[in-house]
């Protein structure tokens, strides 16, 4: 703060000196000057409040945001886009969330309330039918992991018993508590941590990277630093962004190998400074499903004295597995000295039910600061390992029983199963002509792209024949996230024959525009101006809360 106020300082004194000659300008200028001379003095001043408002940007971001903000800010630009903004969100709700003839939302509480009986019959003839994706037949990419009766009938039971359980008050629901400790304990375990190494269950992998970023934030702010920085692959996920959203940090990103599409760790290493707060590995990337250089990134961590974050939230329950399960990686976790922390998510490849992942520190002194103590509050001394106050015991009952269950062998045979099918997927569309798979994945992930032709024709192709996968961009890609349900009999070839058929009538006319979705998604990436695309995914969010589907 205190260089802040003495830049602050230095920019007052030029500007009352810049008043003073703009005055003894303006005597001797004709009007359309003095008109001139305003508009370039005022975006010189937006650019640089924007520079001591906004220091997280760069200066190419700055310009190019700053520009389309004053772009924008024309009387007849801001309500042309006004207008198409909105006549896109108000079919947002129609379109996505149709509801069937007869149907309605429940707009008020019953005046008098429903019986079990009546709720279970209202469940089952207005909201199931509603979905129509055959999750349970293997064609949705991840979402769903393990999806089977078993699971979900133990999961019901624990749900059932510890439905009213809350590790806020550990005292009264001691059980809870020790099994929250035993899952972090395995999961640690799980990652080779030693006597040292210490976590905490958050309530997915979002909130996992969250809270080591706090902790990293307020590490660096300690030292000084006023807006410190996380170094990440552009192929990080989202959620880091998040965290520097949230935590006033900034995120530079780096550029990956093009061929590999691996971390540059030679892009890496030129971006550490003395605000380098942390530095990020993916093991695995959500988009390509490659493991970034971990143990190189932990050697910069260990030698430049800067903790490091490595992300597992995806493969974090195959990739501890992969050695036993024939598939050796190179070494991730805490053996290697630079790893200061790991988030792996319990409730993907761990097939918890959702809500569950943890995060791991190598030392409490990084847990530490994720932590929120109000020693002084007149309720009493409020305490809180996590972003929540009071979590569901539930949640943590169910992960700890699914844990149980699976064991090591388990979650073994299970990585065996999902890998073999993800590289069986892989081999057979690197056979198709059109189309190529991304570097070469390591885990669960095959993205696929093209040089001859738009490939979200071939994602929305394939989503008519029922396939639900996710669409990437920056590059214009897709990819399956294979899972439990995609290693039944039969699944992984029905996926490679109807991408070797969409693709092969695709390749009659490859220059044809797309259509639909694909070209929705398409579009997207060609618009310059960013916060578009953002007003738009605001809209999206505002019909998924939406209960007039033509409002």
């Amino acid at each position: 703060m205190e260089d802040k106020n003495k830049y602050m300082e230095v920019v007052l004194l030029y500007l009352d000196q810049a008043r003073h000659q703009v005055n003894e300008l303006c005597s001797g200028l004709e009007a359309w000057q003095v008109i001139a001379y305003s508009i370039g003095i005022t975006l010189i001043l937006t650019w640089l409040y924007s520079f001591l408002v906004h220091p997280r940007l760069t200066l190419k971001e700055r310009i190019v945001k700053n520009f389309f903000k004053f772009f924008r800010s024309l009387p007849y630009v801001k309500g042309k886009i006004k207008e198409e903004i909105d006549k896109n969100i108000a079919g947002i709700a129609r379109d996505l969330f149709p509801l069937k003839p007869g149907d309605s939302y429940v707009l008020q509480l019953p005046a008098k309330g429903l019986t079990r009986e009546d709720i279970m019959n209202k469940v089952n003839k207005s909201y199931k039918p509603m979905s129509s994706i055959d999750w349970k037949g293997g064609k949705v990419s991840g979402c769903v992991y393990a999806g089977t009766d078993e699971m979900a009938s133990l999961a019901a039971q624990m749900y059932e018993d510890f439905a009213w359980t809350n590790p806020l008050h550990p005292d009264v629901f001691p059980d809870v508590r020790k099994m929250e400790a035993e899952i972090v304990s395995m999961t640690l375990k799980m990652f080779n941590a030693s006597k040292s190494g210490c976590g905490t269950m958050t309530t997915g992998g979002t909130e996992s990277i969250l809270m080591a970023m706090a902790s990293y934030r307020d590490l660096a702010t300690e030292r000084g630093i006023e807006f410190p920085e996380i170094l990440a692959p552009v192929t990080a996920h989202a959620a880091f962004d998040k965290a520097a959203h949230y935590f006033r940090m900034k995120l530079i990103h780096l550029p990956v190998d093009p061929k590999t599409h691996q971390v540059s760790i030679r892009a890496m290493k030129r971006k550490i400074s003395k605000r380098t707060a942390v530095l990020v590995g993916s093991a695995p990337q959500f988009p390509f499903g490659i493991m970034d250089p971990i143990k190189d990134i932990a050697e910069l961590g260990e030698y430049y004295n800067i903790p490091v974050h490595v992300d597992a939230c995806l493969g974090g329950f195959l990739i501890p597995f992969m050695e036993k399960a024939g598939f050796p990686l190179p070494p991730f976790d805490f053996r290697l000295k630079g790893v200061t922390s790991i988030s792996a998510d319990t409730h993907k490849y761990g097939y918890a039910p959702k809500g569950s992942s943890v995060i791991m520190y190598s030392e409490q002194k990084y847990r530490h600061p994720q932590f929120f103590v109000s020693p002084d509050w007149t309720g009493g001394i409020y305490a809180t390992p996590t972003i929540g106050g009071s979590r569901a015991g539930a949640i943590i009952a169910a992960c700890w029983a699914t844990m149980m269950f699976m064991g090591e062998d388990g979650y073994v045979e299970n990585t065996r199963k999902i890998v073999s099918t993800a590289k069986k997927i892989e081999e057979g569309l690197r056979k198709i002509p059109g189309i190529f798979v991304y570097g070469k994945p390591d885990v669960s992930v095959v993205a696929v792209g093209s040089k001859d032709f738009n490939i979200y024709r071939l994602s929305g192709d394939l989503t008519k024949r029922g396939w639900n996968l996710n669409s990437l961009q920056f590059p214009s890609s897709f990819h399956l996230c294979v899972t439990l349900r995609q290693t039944v009999s039969g699944v992984a070839e029905t996926f490679i024959k109807d991408v070797e058929e969409c693709t092969a009538e695709i390749m009659k006319t490859p220059n044809e525009k797309a259509q639909g979705t694909a070209a929705v998604y398409g579009t997207a990436q060609s618009i310059p101006d960013r916060s578009l695309v953002s007003d738009l995914a605001k809209g999206y969010l505002d019909a998924y809360y939406s209960t007039d589907p033509l409002d």
